[in-house]
C-alpha cells in the first residue's frame, strides 16, 4: 500500500541510512518537485539578501538557519531510535557568513542551469551531506506533511490518526518568520510519522558532492569551453604540484588534492562547471539512487524483518538481570552473532549472491537488538579523539565502547592494538568490545593470526562473527 503510493516503506524500529537528495527535486520529471526546488532557491535568495544587508543577529540565525532534524521520517541512521542533532549554531554561523560567497550568482547563473543547495557543501566550510539533507527536508516539510496526510486519510483507520500542530512548516516573507500548521497524521507513541517519496531518496552521498568533485576535477576542467580559462587553470594547477625528482618520484593523493583546493580557490567558476557537468546527467542520478534505495529495501524487508521476528520471540534479555554495561553489551553482541550465524542473519551481507562488506549493515542490525534495556545507547559518539561505533552507558560511571570491524580491513591489526585504547583514554574507566566480521576461511585465519600475535586470542571482549554463506544451514530449515 505504501509502496503503491510511491513512498518508502520505513521501519518504525530504527532509522535507516537513507536521506533526501535535493538534486532529485531539480532532476525529476515529476511536476510536483520542480516548484519545491524553486521554493528552496527563493528561500536561499532571501537568506543571501539578508546576509548582504549586514550582520545577521543571533536571533535571526536561530529563526532562519536553525532547524531540528525531521526525525519523524525515520531516515538518517544516527542514534538509537530516530533522533538526530539537526541544524545548530555552527551550521547557522557558517552558512549565514558564507551565503554571499557561495551563492554569489544566485538567480543570475551563467554556467549552470540553476543554483543548488548542495553547492554549500562544495566549499571547505564544514557543511556536510547530513546538513544538506536536514536543511532540504525542513524546507520541503510542508510538502512531506501534506503528502503523508493525503495517504493517511485515504488508507489508515482514523483511530491511528491524530491532529498535530507542527512548527516551522512554511515561511511568511512578509513577517519574515516560519509559521506552524496543523495536519492529520499517523501517530506512534504520541508523535507523528512522515512518509517520503522513494524517488527523492539516496544513500551514501548527494549527487553533487565534494568527493565526486575531486574525482572529476580533470574531466570538468578539460571540458571548459573557454580556451584561455582552461589553459590558465591547467597551468596554475600544475604549478601547485610538487616537482618530480629522485627524492620525490611520485605525486601523492594528498598533494594532488591540495593542488586542487588551491586551484578551486583561485578559479571558483570550476565549481559551476562541475555543477553543470552533474546537471547534464540527470538519468545517472536517478539510476544510482534507485539502486541504493532498492538495496536498502531488500535489507529492510528481508534480513531485518527476520531479525525483528527473532527479537519478538526472544525473552532471554528480560529474564536475566544485567549488572553493568559490559555484560549488557556482550549479551547483545552474542545475540547478534547467533542471529547471523544460526538464524539467516548472514543474508543481510549478500546481494544477488555476492558479499556486500559494509560495517554499517552490521551496526544496523546490532542497533535492532537493543530492546528491553534501561541502558543508554548512542551510535558514532565522537569524544574528541575520533568516533566510536556505539557507546553503552548507565550513568557516568558505567560505560562500554563497542567497535565493529571487517576482517578484510587493512587497518584491523593497528585498530586492535591502538584505537579502542585511545577511546578509553578519552573516557577513563570505560570498557570496550570489539566485533569482527569475516566472510571466508582465509579471512578467519588472518584474524586468528593477528589475535595470536597481539596475545588477544583469549580476550572475551573480542567477538568474531562468521558471515560465510557456504557453511550455513538455513535457520528456517534447521
Amino acid at each position: 500500500m505504501v509502496e503503491a503510493y510511491g513512498a518508502f516503506d520505513i521501519s518504525l524500529i530504527t532509522d535507516l541510512p537513507l536521506f533526501i537528495d535535493p538534486f532529485h527535486l531539480f532532476g525529476s520529471s515529476n511536476p510536483a518537485y520542480q516548484p519545491l526546488h524553486d521554493e528552496i532557491m527563493e528561500y536561499l535568495t532571501f537568506l543571501k539578501y539578508k546576509a548582504q544587508e549586514g550582520k545577521i543577529s543571533e536571533a535571526e540565525k536561530k529563526a532562519w538557519f536553525m532547524f531540528p532534524e525531521v526525525a519523524q521520517n525515520w531516515l538518517g541512521f544516527t542514534k538509537t531510535g530516530n533522533s538526530g542533532r539537526g541544524l545548530g549554531p555552527k551550521f547557522a554561523t557558517t552558512l549565514s557568513s558564507m551565503m554571499p560567497i557561495i551563492f554569489a550568482d544566485l538567480g543570475s547563473e551563467k554556467i549552470s542551469e540553476t543554483s543548488h543547495l548542495e553547492k554549500a557543501g562544495l566549499f571547505s566550510v564544514g557543511i556536510g551531506k547530513d546538513n544538506i539533507s536536514d536543511f532540504t527536508t525542513n524546507l520541503i516539510k510542508g510538502f512531506l506533511l501534506t503528502y503523508t496526510e493525503t495517504f493517511a486519510k485515504q488508507n489508515i483507520d482514523s483511530k491511528y490518526l491524530n491532529v498535530h500542530h507542527v512548527n516551522k512548516v512554511y515561511f511568511d516573507y512578509t513577517l519574515e518568520r516560519w509559521m506552524p500548521k496543523r495536519f492529520t497524521l499517523p501517530t506512534l507513541n504520541g508523535d507523528f510519522v512522515v512518509l517520503t517519496p522513494i524517488d527523492l531518496l539516496t544513500k551514501d552521498e548527494n549527487w553533487i558532492n565534494s568527493s565526486d568533485k575531486r574525482s572529476h576535477f580533470m574531466q570538468v576542467c578539460g571540458g571548459i569551453p573557454n580556451d584561455q580559462l582552461r589553459g590558465d587553470i591547467n597551468r596554475y594547477f600544475r604549478s601547485k604540484l610538487p616537482m618530480i625528482s629522485k627524492s620525490h618520484p611520485k605525486i601523492t593523493k594528498a598533494e594532488r588534492d591540495e593542488a586542487m583546493l588551491y586551484t578551486l580557490k583561485k578559479f571558483p567558476e570550476i565549481v559551476d562547471y562541475y555543477i553543470k557537468f552533474k546537471e547534464s546527467n540527470k538519468d545517472g542520478a536517478k539510476a544510482i539512487s534507485k539502486k541504493h534505495v532498492a538495496e536498502m529495501k531488500e535489507l529492510l524487508q528481508g534480513t531485518v524483518q527476520r531479525l525483528i521476528d527473532a527479537i519478538k520471540k526472544d525473552t532471554e534479555f528480560e529474564k536475566v538481570e544485567i549488572k553493568n554495561s559490559f555484560e549488557e553489551g556482550i549479551a547483545r553482541v552474542h545475540f547478534l552473532k547467533h542471529v547471523i550465524e544460526n538464524n539467516d542473519g548472514y543474508r543481510i551481507f549478500y546481494v544477488k549472491g555476492l558479499p556486500v562488506k559494509r560495517e554499517e549493515h552490521l551496526q544496523l542490525i546490532f542497533k535492532l537488538t537493543w530492546f528491553a534495556t534501561e541502558f543508554d545507547v548512542n551510535r558514532e559518539v565522537n569524544n574528541g579523539r575520533g568516533p566510536v561505533d556505539f557507546k553503552i552507558s548507565y550513568g557516568s560511571g558505567d560505560m562500554t565502547l563497542v567497535e565493529f570491524k571487517l576482517a578484510s580491513n587493512s587497518q584491523l591489526k593497528k585498530n586492535l592494538a591502538n584505537q579502542v585504547a585511545i577511546y578509553q583514554k578519552a573516557n577513563p574507566g570505560a570498557k570496550s568490545i570489539k566485533v569482527i566480521l569475516f566472510f571466508s576461511l582465509d579471512e578467519h585465519r588472518t584474524v586468528r593470526a593477528i589475535l595470536r600475535e597481539l596475545k588477544l586470542s583469549e580476550d572475551e571482549s573480542i567477538v568474531l562473527i562468521d558471515a560465510r554463506r557456504d557453511n550455513k544451514q538455513s535457520g528456517s530449515k534447521a
